[in-house]
């Protein structure tokens, strides 16, 4: 239970904790979508932070998610390579990283939890359409290898510093 308040309570703060950061924070924003297997409902917020090299990005994310009697708390950190398409605004990407996964089982009252923590790779791949004013709109399918979900269709906004 203390796990799962201290999810939401940094869910809810990091919007306030990437305004505040250092300058290298280049965007932050909710995120939401599902997975299959488990199939959930899923919520998170990630950041952006600047180009580490060319056309490449850090964006390290918070997913809790819920539903098929389990929830999943994913801290995922992934590195991106932004392609560019002459003539279009949209920015396709691909790129991966590490996820770590605490899994706990839903269990009626009286019983014992079970819970467990997960080491995977991610696969992603996505793109990100201009909204104005440096803001994103971006979806992306994340492909899981290792004990996480397999597949999250996910989608949000990057509100722009």
């Amino acid at each position: 239970m203390l796990r799962r308040l201290l999810v939401v309570g940094a869910l809810v703060l990091l919007p306030a904790i990437a305004h505040a950061a250092s300058p290298a924070v280049t965007a932050f924003g909710p995120r939401f979508g599902a997975s299959v297997d488990p199939d959930q409902f899923v919520v998170g917020g990630q950041l952006s932070l600047q180009e580490f090299a060319p056309n490449w990005s850090f964006d390290p994310n918070l997913e809790l998610g819920f539903g098929d009697n389990w929830t999943v708390i994913a801290f995922n950190l992934d590195a991106y390579y932004h392609l560019r398409l002459s003539g279009s605004d949209w920015r396709p990407y691909l790129g991966g990283g590490l996820g770590v996964n605490f899994i706990s089982e839903d269990v009626p009252l009286g019983e014992r939890d079970h819970s467990d923590t997960e080491v995977g790779l991610n696969l992603v791949a996505g793109f990100s359409i201009p909204a104005g004013s440096g803001d994103q709109w971006f979806t992306e399918l994340r492909f899981g290898l290792g004990g996480i979900p397999t597949l999250k269709i996910m989608g949000g906004f990057n509100f722009g510093r």
